[in-house]
């Protein structure tokens, strides 16, 4: 797709502070997910535990960091800097992040309470781009995120 990653990332420590923070509503999101008694948020919680517990439980907290990390960098690259970043030059900024978040949500579908969960995170993943014009807060809240959930989900809250 010719989009240049490298033009769009800067280390800059207000964009490691902006992730940061960026990850903080996500991540009690996640945590009313688990207490919800909607039936579509249990859907959620019944991937949680039949697939992600049985895969990653045993990991270390090294091994959930990686893994983390890896897909924030990997998936932010992808849907942000490719995807959106293409899609903006077509269609604009904010029908490029509805699209590549829809796209985020259906390659995250497992069932679709938690594609269109996904697809709203993309969204807002998308929207912190855009506002930032740096991919680093985008995957420092995606790697974040995803480590804090798995850590709190596989180690904090009973099955």
């Amino acid at each position: 797709m010719d989009q240049p990653l490298s033009a769009n990332f800067h280390w800059t420590p207000r964009d490691v502070v902006v992730g940061i923070a960026a990850a903080v509503p996500l991540f009690v999101l996640f945590w009313w997910t688990l207490r919800s008694q909607r039936k579509s948020l249990a859907e959620i919680r019944g991937f949680l535990e039949g697939v992600v517990r049985p895969i990653f439980g045993p990991w270390s907290l090294l091994q959930l960091a990686v893994i983390s990390l890896l897909a924030g960098l990997c998936e932010e690259s992808l849907f942000r800097g490719v995807i959106q970043a293409k899609l903006a030059g077509s269609v604009g900024p904010m029908p490029a992040i509805i699209l590549a978040s829809l796209l985020f949500g259906l390659c995250h579908f497992v069932n679709w309470a938690y594609a269109i969960v996904a697809a709203a995170i993309g969204f807002y993943f998308g929207l912190i781009w855009q506002f930032t014009g740096n991919l680093l807060p985008p995957i420092t809240t995606h790697a974040l995120y995803d480590f804090a959930a798995l850590v709190y989900f596989l180690r904090f809250r009973r099955p």
